[in-house]
């Protein structure tokens, strides 16, 4: 291993300590209702549906996070900081995730969390390429990088439009985002016949 290169286990608990931390703040972000009127209740919709949504998204970072780092052995301190600009960004999301709900899904929130989004994809991209790099030379893991940017690439272009649309039909926004979300919920590594070669 070379004296730029660390093992990966502080890198993974770290971001799973921070991912539970986010995840933790955005539920103590619900407030239930002061009373049992049905209406109290229903009237939380947008901040529920602000909730579900953001929680799919950490999830999503999470499993492919998992997925990303399943086959290496060490990282390099590009994806050191690349790892950490992820993790800035998620962080973020309780803070979005609050404004998006409460402010129930105005053009300014909404486009708040597009953005963030976009930020998010970005830096998961910067992740991926640092890992890629350091990997040059195994074929595995190239082929695999590979198949990977299209959809990456796709991703932070629908994550733009997002980001235009939100100012003109909010709720469309939100719609691409989901399937963007969506479309990550398997993780294309899951598809793969083989693994990548770890160093």
């Amino acid at each position: 291993m070379a004296a730029t290169e660390f093992g990966k286990g502080r890198l993974e608990a770290f971001s799973d300590g921070v991912i539970a931390i986010v995840i933790t703040i955005m539920v103590l972000e619900l407030k239930a209702p002061h009373g049992t009127d049905g209406a109290q209740l229903l009237a939380l919709w947008p901040v529920l549906l602000s909730y579900a949504l953001s929680f799919g998204f950490v999830a999503i970072y999470w499993v492919n996070h998992h997925t990303l780092l399943h086959d290496v052995r060490h990282v390099g301190v590009a994806a050191l900081w690349s790892n950490m600009a992820l993790l800035f960004v998620l962080s973020l999301t309780p803070f979005a995730t609050a404004y998006l709900g409460e402010n129930e899904f105005g053009r300014l929130p909404v486009l708040l969390y597009a953005l963030l989004q976009l930020a998010c994809a970005a830096c998961y991209w910067l992740l991926a390429a640092a890992i890629a790099a350091q990997h040059r030379g195994d074929a595995g893991y190239e082929a695999h990088h590979r198949a990977e940017t299209p959809k990456n690439l796709a991703s932070l272009g629908l994550y733009t439009v997002a980001c235009v649309v939100a100012l003109l039909v909010p709720w469309l926004s939100l719609l691409i985002l989901a399937c963007i979300g969506l479309s990550y919920v398997i993780p294309t590594a899951f598809w793969r016949k083989g693994t990548a070669g770890g160093v």
